[in-house]
């Protein structure tokens, strides 16, 4: 599906959190499941995405994660134990295992191997960037936090760290929210490997936010509770269709290569049914050209999901403003009553403004 010579592109947490975002997109889920680069199609087909870091924030959040983690994460461990685990010893000389492997799968089994190890062992472990799998819709995506800490009780914890700051002590809600989000996807894939395990570790659910301090490079940290996106992300990841079934009803030989004429790639895409909404325009690279489909389509889909949800089987502009008028739908329903209350009030004010 992504053409001859086309490596896949992996999925990380950040688009794994997107994706159970917006369960019934099926061409979401068939192009990550296919490993296709969004970004590139989006450029093919005319619609260039802006989502994404630009290069400046990756160098940022890269020298701040190195320093976060220098001298073998003491000031990282340092945070973990006095923001979720102030009970236990100090986390003096812990160890941080090599997690080298060949692959992701390789990265993922040492990974696993190491948590167990680790938690055999007791005291306190950093594992630097471990590989963890999850299963989405039939198809293995391979995750890497920024850290996982092992406690000297045997429970895991989740650490984000994120360039944005936290001026005194709280950071921007919607970025929180984003970071607990795509923490939450990184629990889940610990709680697998921890159901492995005789007995089970404990995977915490209270996360390490680490963030810049006010305006400075210090690290700060908050413990950010990820129980509601956990359980909203694991639902949501049950509820997606699985890739097998979305791919049986393609045209054969239906390909995604941003080589091909644009009319070809199109044709192919558009072969995927979409669920566009506004939202996905800050976590989809596809958002700008799905967009055009909905609008071009007349979709009460580009009004947003609570407009589309008060609509009921009303799915087009020109039919909403119909119903609205008069000119179509069931009186006794409760949507076209609303739409038409809605206009009288709104020809009532504008008579009233014109007077």
């Amino acid at each position: 599906m992504r053409g001859p010579d086309v490596p896949a592109k992996a999925l990380d947490a950040r688009a794994l959190a997107a994706l159970a975002a917006n369960p019934g997109c099926g061409r979401r889920a068939i192009l990550d499941g296919a490993g296709v680069d969004k970004a590139s199609l989006a450029s093919a087909l005319g619609a260039p995405s802006v989502f994404g870091m630009s290069q400046f924030a990756f160098m940022r959040g890269n020298a701040f994660e190195a320093r976060v983690k220098a001298d073998g994460g003491a000031e990282l461990l340092r945070l973990v134990h006095e923001r979720l685990d102030p009970g236990a010893e100090p986390p003096a000389g812990a160890r941080v295992p090599d997690l080298s492997a060949t692959g992701p799968e390789g990265r993922a089994a040492r990974t696993a191997l190491t948590l167990r190890e680790a938690t055999a062992a007791g005291g306190w472990a950093l594992l630097d960037h471990p590989m963890v799998a999850l299963d989405v819709a039939g198809s293995p995506a391979f995750l890497e936090p920024d850290a996982v800490v092992v406690h000297p009780d045997g429970g895991w914890s989740v650490v984000e760290i994120k360039s944005f700051p936290m001026l005194d002590g709280s950071a921007d809600p919607a970025k929180v929210g984003a970071a607990a989000r795509q923490a939450a996807v990184y629990v889940l894939a610990l709680e697998r490997i921890a159901a492995r395990l005789d007995p089970a570790p404990r995977v915490r659910h209270r996360v390490l936010l680490v963030c810049p301090k006010d305006f400075t490079n210090l690290p700060t940290a908050s413990a950010v509770d990820v129980r509601r996106q956990r359980a909203v992300t694991a639902r949501q990841l049950d509820r997606l269709t699985r890739i097998e079934e979305i791919a049986d009803a393609l045209p054969e030989g239906v390909c995604f290569s941003p080589a091909l004429p644009a009319e070809e790639l199109a044709a192919a895409v558009e072969a995927v049914p979409a669920s566009y909404a506004p939202e996905c325009l800050s976590a989809c690279e596809l958002a700008f050209h799905c967009r055009a489909r909905a609008r071009e389509a007349d979709a009460v889909t580009a009004l947003g999901r609570p407009v589309r949800a008060e609509l009921g089987g009303l799915t087009r502009v020109a039919e909403v403003l119909a119903a609205a008028r008069g000119e179509l739908g069931d009186a006794g329903d409760p949507a076209v009553a609303a739409l038409r209350r809605a206009a009288r009030l709104r020809a009532e004010a504008l008579g009233a403004a014109c007077r």
